[in-house]
């Protein structure tokens, strides 16, 4: 065994899991170790929640995404949401639209074909799936999540050929499923600028992948029903110690599916999001109780990607 891990080592990948954790060296551009993101804020009314929220609790919160689709809002909501964050200095990301789960292909719902997930199928998926963020990009959206890794390769040469903003983020869906750091850091070869790990790794597993990217993080601290439901607030300051830089993540337990939301579901999405920041009020009061010394980001860090209809 011993041979293997110096072949892993060799390649420059870790020999195992990092249990001596190891504190991370690496940072955001600016300097800091973590920042903070909400998901499943679907739509301008949820995002108009979450913001009071936010104000309410005095917290500071970097991201906003979005799971129902670029394809299911207008583009005056889409242009109500991008003035919002704009005015914050806050990312909006938003889920890349038609994917696997939505197509008329009944493998992605069956129990053997749920890895497939939300990948695109066919070519004319990935046409649709690059139309989404064409005109998300137009609209003045500069961030993006994307669940497929031809999809992700796309973004890299849309960048390279003008097709996105050079400085448009692209963020993994948890999705994809790449669990140690060898396909992890496929996902950064691919083209990924955050990449949302799977939520049941542990500390060591976690480590080693850190070892091995340098692009950020994104770390839910507290899981959906359907990945898992884990509520690991009193691991956040040894995340940030270790993972840096990351994106602790604030999802909610008892999260009802609503995916792909509307203006049927709009009541329980805002009832949602307010208590979305009340669960993030909480894991942050646990950074300055065991880590007081983290560093965090200001708003409008230049690596955001925060949303402008001015270019």
């Amino acid at each position: 065994m011993k041979e293997t891990r110096d072949f892993l080592e060799a390649l420059g990948y870790p020999g195992g899991d990092l249990y001596d954790l190891p504190t991370s060296t690496k940072r955001f551009p600016d300097g800091a170790q973590y920042r903070v993101e909400l998901p499943s804020v679907e739509g301008p009314r949820a995002l108009a929640a979450t913001l009071e929220e936010i104000d309410r609790y005095g917290l500071t919160v970097h991201r906003v995404s979005q799971g129902s689709g670029i394809m299911l809002l207008t583009d005056d909501e889409i242009l109500e949401m991008v003035d919002m964050c704009e005015g914050r200095g806050m990312e909006l990301s938003l889920f890349v639209g038609p994917r696997g789960t939505w197509d008329i292909s009944a493998l992605p719902l069956t129990t053997a074909g749920k890895a497939l997930g939300i990948r695109h199928e066919g070519a004319d998926q990935l046409v649709y799936a690059i139309e989404d963020l064409k005109r998300a990009a137009h609209l003045g959206v500069r961030g993006a999540l994307v669940g497929d890794e031809g999809l992700l390769l796309l973004t890299k040469e849309m960048k390279a050929k003008g097709v996105l903003p050079s400085d448009f983020v692209i963020k993994c869906s948890v999705q994809m499923m790449a669990a140690n750091p060898v396909s992890v850091k496929i996902m950064q070869d691919l083209g990924a600028d955050t990449y949302n790990v799977p939520t049941a790794l542990t500390l060591p597993k976690l480590a080693a992948i850190r070892q091995t990217i340098d692009i950020p993080i994104d770390l839910y601290v507290e899981v959906p029903d359907n990945f898992g439901g884990f509520i690991r607030h009193y691991e956040i300051a040894e995340f940030i110690r270790v993972l840096a830089p990351v994106y602790i993540k604030f999802g909610l337990r008892n999260h009802p599916d609503v995916y792909p939301s509307g203006m049927h579901l709009e009541a329980t999405n805002v009832a949602l999001c307010r208590e979305r920041v009340r669960r993030a009020m909480l894991g942050l009061q646990m950074v300055q109780r065991y880590y007081p010394d983290a560093v965090t980001s200001p708003l409008g860090a230049a690596d955001l990607g925060i949303p402008t209809r001015g270019r």
